[in-house]
């Protein structure tokens, strides 16, 4: 089957959609539709799709469309739900369970016929987390359900019908910054964290602190500290800000400033706050339970094996970020222990360097230098630990430096389900660093490194498996990554002796073939190019990222694949291979 992905941007649930649609053989095209409808109109044309489905749309296809083309769109919400914020109302009013539904387009916005509908425990956590992880996964089961459907003779969708005990969910509006507000004197805790959850990523909730107008992100609760409600009683070494409620406090990591028409960056609390915070707040460092933003990096030892744990927001690593990380794995490796496993975060396992604080510096283009330099020591510190076997878990998704963050390891494992986007050029083709052209080709050789690196896809753990860029794809849940992880690092403990001495064995002969310093230089050399040349095109997309402009292209859009396919019906390889650069 030919299936069209029509979305607002290539978000986290359409990369899933398309790594899951093309490992099943389905030829498969994304197009990112911001209200163009003639572009529209011509990719379908030439495309011609069997299915076409829309994982995250904010604004409605047109009529004449989806009157020609079955398309079916993914709502983040319980049968019956309907509107735009869905999950911000579900997580906000704390529902115990929640929802996706896959139905398709009709005139009415989310009433058409239902193909497939999965629940799930809703838990108390941000939004972006929800969706990430079990909307995103009930949006896959919708949608192995919905194509089996599409390929049975007879299959007729049901109809949404409010009757029905299935139908939990009705019409919403749109929740405002008015439903949003906190009243610090009144509201409890939970409900301080239900209403900053529920915002969380977009649009944030509105408030302010020390007179300044912010939004807030990123909130956990304090189990100690308590003081009058609405002040702020703490910081954290990380940046979070603590502010007391009437029966509590709640740890915030991320404001980002309201400025007349927009343009504020969202950065840690107290770098966005800076003199604001009278000297005299305490600095405090409580253990929390994770995620929370207050303690971003952290070891925990089992037996010879220890965890090192880096949650940091988005998987963004600042230079700060990537320095205290390094040192963590510093320690980690000058310890007894046997195996370190770079886990990552609870979310994400990293994204790579952190493009809000470049942006938001006073010179961009040398905090670009600053953090790209610090996630190049953070890795060759990997790299040389030749004492300690390191394996990197991909439990989550990860893009550009941080998914070449855990070739680094000498074993990597991944969930078949993790997504990862091995390369750089999409953010105004960067070249890219993290000695990546030594890991990358070690594990899949020169060409298929260029090929990842310049195509600019998202790949499942599955098909990095396959290839040779993780070790090991494993299936299920979480908790049997986990407990799969660990079973494996117990095993190589076990022969940490006779690793370590390949190890070091295997080292010097790389080294010896071409010195660390050589891939860094040559690298390097283009990433200054990158950052410095007048006019580079990387300021403009790292701009346009942060500000949440739309991409001015999309991976595998129609017009592209159309045009590869005429190469590959006309052209030479060498011709193919230029057009998809």
């Amino acid at each position: 089957m030919r299936v069209l992905l029509v979305s607002s941007a290539f978000n986290s649930m359409t990369q899933r959609f398309f790594v899951e649609l093309s490992d099943a053989g389905y030829e498969v095209a994304v197009e990112i539709y911001g209200g163009d409808e003639q572009r529209l109109e011509e990719a379908f044309a030439a495309f011609r799709p069997d299915l076409t489905i829309a994982p995250f749309l904010t604004r409605a296809i047109p009529e004449r469309i989806w009157r020609e083309h079955l398309t079916l769109i993914v709502h983040p919400g319980v049968e019956g739900d309907r509107g735009a914020s869905a999950l911000d109302w579900a997580i906000q009013e704390r529902w115990d369970q929640w929802g996706v539904t896959l139905l398709q387009a009709e005139a009415e916005m989310d009433a058409g016929p239902i193909w497939a509908t999965r629940n799930f425990p809703l838990r108390q956590a941000p939004k972006s987390s929800v969706y990430r992880r079990e909307a995103i996964d009930a949006a896959v089961s919708c949608l192995w359900e919905a194509l089996a459907n599409v390929q049975t003779p007879g299959f007729r969708p049901r109809p949404l019908d409010y009757a029905t005990p299935t139908a939990l969910g009705c019409l919403r509006p749109s929740m405002k910054q008015a439903d949003r507000r906190i009243d610090w004197g009144r509201c409890e805790t939970a409900e301080v964290l239900a209403r900053i959850h529920a915002a969380d990523g977009v649009p944030g909730v509105l408030d302010e602190i020390y007179g300044l107008p912010v939004y807030l992100h990123a909130a956990c609760a304090e189990p100690e500290l308590r003081g009058a409600p609405g002040a702020v009683i703490a910081r954290s070494e990380s940046g979070a800000i603590c502010r007391a409620t009437v029966d509590g406090a709640v740890w915030i990591g991320r404001l980002k400033p309201k400025l007349e028409g927009g343009g504020g960056i969202k950065r840690s609390a107290v770098d966005t706050l800076g003199d604001l915070i009278p000297g005299d707040v305490l600095v405090a460092a409580t253990r929390l339970a994770h995620p929370n933003p207050v303690e971003e990096v952290r070891l925990d030892r089992i037996g010879d094996i220890v965890h090192l744990h880096f949650d940091f927001h988005n998987g963004a690593m600042s230079t700060v970020q990537c320095r205290r990380l390094q040192a963590a794995f510093r320690q980690a490796a000058e310890s007894s222990a046997k195996v370190i496993v770079l886990a990552g975060g609870d979310d994400l396992f990293s994204n790579g360097i952190h493009l809000n604080e470049i942006e938001a510096s006073a010179d961009p283009a040398a905090e670009s230098w600053a953090n790209i330099v610090a996630m190049d020591d953070l890795i060759r510190e990997t790299i040389t630990a030749t004492d300690t076997i390191v394996i990197a878990a991909l439990g989550r998704n990860a893009g550009a430096g941080g998914a070449i963050l855990p070739l680094a390891a000498d074993f990597v494992l991944a969930r078949q389900s993790v997504v990862l986007n091995p390369h750089y050029r999409n953010m105004g083709w960067l070249y890219g660093s993290e000695y990546w052209t030594y890991l990358l080709p070690r594990r899949v050789g020169w060409e298929r490194a260029v090929q990842l690196t310049e195509a600019c896809l998202p790949i499942s753990g599955r098909r990095a498996a396959e290839i040779g860029l993780v070790d090991e794809a494993i299936s299920g849940d979480t908790e049997q990554f986990v407990r799969a992880v660990q079973a494996f690092a117990a095993a190589q403990a076990e022969r940490h002796a006779a690793l370590t001495d390949r190890k070091r064995l295997q080292r010097a002969e790389d080294e010896e073939r071409r010195p660390l310093d050589a891939y860094r230089g040559q690298e390097m050399t283009q990433m200054y190019r990158n950052f410095y040349q007048p006019d580079a095109p990387y300021h403009r997309a790292r701009s346009a990222f942060v500000q949440k402009r739309p991409a001015c292209w999309s991976p595998l859009s129609v017009r592209m694949l159309t045009a590869l396919k005429r190469l590959e019906t006309n052209g030479s390889p060498d011709l193919v291979r230029e057009a998809s650069v």
